[in-house]
């Protein structure tokens, strides 16, 4: 059996607490190329989860801020909470696989993410939960539209335009 030199055992265990503390309890796990995550999503609003400690942005969408209300039937409704809710039932109890495409100007990821190969973002602008950002989901938008579900079964005001009215980030 051959013995490893100090130097050599103590880069071993450093890369394997590095590897471990990426892995997290919360199922975290980067890919080799650091460009893939995948685990169990906690969800902080319609268009962002978390990933372990990772902030991930859906890429392509946009939904409601949580403090937004849209009406429908005449009604006030908190849509930013239906979105919300809207991709927690996506995700909850699955495992989130997500490729990154960059970050945005709050330094969250910028991934397109899947549950069971599906990808979230289009289930999320064809079920009128959000709306397409940068043309990604257009086509997934005029169905929603046409159908007359989720934000557009009523009236609301896009997200990025309600931020601008309301100075809030997003």
């Amino acid at each position: 059996m051959r013995r490893l030199s100090r130097r050599s055992r103590s880069s071993g265990i450093t890369s394997l607490i590095v590897a471990l503390g990426l892995a997290g309890g919360a199922g975290l796990m980067l890919k080799p190329s650091d460009r893939s995550l995948e685990g169990r999503a906690q969800v902080t609003d319609g268009d962002t989860i978390r990933i372990g400690e990772a902030r991930i942005r859906i890429k392509g969408i946009d939904a409601p801020e949580m403090e937004q209300r849209c009406s429908r039937a005449g009604r006030a409704y908190a849509c930013g909470e239906a979105s919300r809710r809207a991709l927690i039932d996506l995700v909850s109890g699955e495992i989130v696989r997500c490729r990154a495409a960059g970050r945005d100007r709050y330094q969250r990821i910028l991934a397109r993410c899947s549950v069971n190969a599906k990808d979230i973002g289009a289930r999320m602008v064809e079920d009128g939960w959000a709306v397409s950002y940068g043309r990604d989901y257009d086509p997934e938008e005029i169905r929603a539209r046409s159908r007359s579900v989720g934000l557009w079964e009523g009236e609301f005001e896009r997200p990025q335009d309600w931020r601008r009215e309301h100075s809030h980030r997003g």
